[in-house]
């Protein structure tokens, strides 16, 4: 037999709680009762019975498991590349601290909900880097991610296509046998400066990876910090304003059969994000027999129960007056 909880301190200590709760209770009834005639005999079956339930709890709370079967457990594996946009308008503030900042505390805590999944890492503004390759090593990703600033690229523009490009390519040149789900977290807020991302997405959708869009920023918008002042927009010779625009991160998601979501004033969906990649169906990379034991406190609990039962509703008679 197995325990699945095998605490033997915790078991002592109820056990010996109910051997004095119980003492109590048989001195208090023999000081009320010592001028009356008590039945000892029954008094004893009162107490075996009290007993016995007490240890069939007790056995249940310790979870025995009695016998082995073996089960078919299938493991699961998904590749995804998170694609942060470094442009200068992520430093803009209408998402506290900045757009930037907010999306590397939340990229922190994503990543600790796939613990088993390969992740990799692409930044980009007018072009695409590759900054961690797809890796299972959690500790590398988070300190890429604490890394992350706006100066790692050169900034003329926003393309999306580019790390959707470079993602499909090292997608396709994985030389794992295994099959797994491929999908790309997108993070942008959205401004697109690039050509060519129908055709890019179209790619995407018929080679089954999907694109989950993070939008970050807000209708309204706002300057971007620059030093001790702020990008001024050539063209009008004021600070310039970034707004979120979502048309392009939409398409995307919904051309490849992902989703899109944001962070804005009006939402806040970065849960709803890990719960749709949670969702994603890995295709099998590996299945193995594991041998499982069978727990039976069911069996215990309900003959204790029954024996409690049997003690309120058919109180043996202990007094002869």
């Amino acid at each position: 037999m197995i325990w699945a909880y095998p605490d033997l301190r915790l078991t002592l200590l109820l056990t010996g709680v109910f051997v004095l709760l119980y003492l109590l209770y048989l001195t208090r009834f023999w000081a009320i009762n010592r001028r009356l005639k008590v039945e000892k005999q029954r008094l004893f079956t009162k107490l075996i019975i009290r007993s016995a339930y007490f240890v069939l709890f007790l056995i249940a709370f310790a979870g025995p498991s009695i016998g082995n079967s073996f089960k078919e457990v299938k493991e699961e594996g998904k590749d995804i590349f998170i694609a942060v946009d470094l442009s200068q308008s992520m430093n803009a503030t209408d998402i506290g601290p900045s757009r930037l900042q907010r999306i590397k505390f939340e990229l922190k805590n994503l990543i600790k909900s796939f613990p088993s999944d390969r992740i990799g890492l692409i930044i980009f503004s007018s072009e695409a880097f590759m900054q961690c390759p797809l890796t299972f090593d959690q500790a590398v990703i988070q300190l890429y991610i604490d890394g992350l600033n706006t100066g790692l690229v050169p900034n003329a523009g926003t393309d999306l296509t580019a790390p959707l490009k470079m993602a499909m390519d090292r997608f396709m040149k994985d030389e794992s046998q295994e099959i797994k789900a491929k999908s790309v977290i997108l993070i942008s807020d959205g401004e697109n400066f690039g050509d060519d991302l129908e055709n890019t997405v179209s790619e995407l959708a018929e080679n089954n990876i999907k694109v989950f869009s993070l939008g970050i920023g807000t209708e309204k918008g706002s300057q971007i910090p620059r030093g001790n002042g702020v990008v001024i927009d050539p063209a009008t010779g004021e600070p310039a304003i970034s707004k979120l625009e979502s048309q392009s991160l939409r398409m995307a998601s919904s051309e490849t059969s992902g989703e899109y979501f944001e962070i804005s004033e009006e939402a806040q969906q970065i849960g709803d994000l890990v719960s749709a990649l949670d969702r994603l169906e890995g295709g099998v990379a590996n299945t193995r027999m594991v041998e499982a034991s069978s727990n039976k406190y069911f069996y215990f609990l309900l003959a204790a129960l029954g024996l409690a039962l049997l003690d309120m509703i058919l109180p043996i008679k202990t007094i002869k007056i």
